[in-house]
C-alpha cells in the first residue's frame, strides 16, 4: 500500500457511504496520501436529459432539488467531522452517469486506490445507480476496495 499517494471515496448515498469516507480518511492518514471524497448525482428522471422522461410532472424538479440539497448537506457534515482531526479532503460533486462520472473523476484525480460501500443492490438501485458496481469493477484504471455494508431493510 506504500504506492497509494491518492484515493478518492465515492458517495452514492451518504447514509451508506459514512463507513468508506471512514475508511479512505484512516488509510490516507496511516499512508499519507491525499483524499477526496466524489458524490454523482443522478438525474434518471430526466429533468437534465436523464434515461426516465417523465413528462408532466411538476414537483418532480423540485422534488429532485431538495434531494440535492439534502446529500449535498449531509455529506458537508460528514466531512466536517472528518475535518476536525486536520484532514484535508477534497470535495467533488458531479451530475451525470455514475459509471462514466466516476471513472472519469479517477484519471483526472490520478488516483490510485478508489473505495466505496458495497451492498447488495435491488432493482430499483441497480436502475438508478447504472449498473452498479460490476460495471465500475471493469472499467477501472485502479485498485477497488468496496467497503462492506449492511443490506436496504426489506419492504
Amino acid at each position: 500500500m506504500d504506492d497509494v499517494k491518492r484515493i478518492l471515496v465515492v458517495s452514492r448515498d451518504t447514509t451508506e457511504c459514512k463507513k468508506a469516507v471512514h475508511m479512505g480518511v484512516s488509510l490516507a492518514k496511516k499512508y499519507g496520501a491525499e483524499l477526496s471524497i466524489l458524490h454523482v448525482f443522478h438525474d434518471v428522471f430526466g429533468l437534465k436529459g436523464g434515461i426516465l422522461y417523465i413528462p408532466h410532472l411538476t414537483d418532480l424538479e423540485q422534488t429532485y432539488n431538495t434531494m440535492v440539497k439534502e446529500v449535498r448537506k449531509d455529506l458537508d457534515r460528514i466531512i466536517a467531522e472528518e475535518k476536525t482531526t486536520g484532514m484535508k479532503i477534497k470535495e467533488l460533486v458531479k451530475d451525470g452517469d455514475p459509471a462514466e462520472v466516476i471513472t472519469r473523476t479517477v484519471r483526472e484525480e490520478g488516483a490510485d486506490l478508489m473505495i466505496m460501500a458495497r451492498h447488495e443492490e435491488g432493482r430499483i438501485e441497480h436502475l438508478l445507480y447504472c449498473k452498479g458496481v460490476d460495471e465500475l469493477t471493469r472499467k477501472m484504471p485502479c485498485s477497488i476496495l468496496l467497503v462492506k455494508v449492511e443490506p436496504f431493510p426489506e419492504a
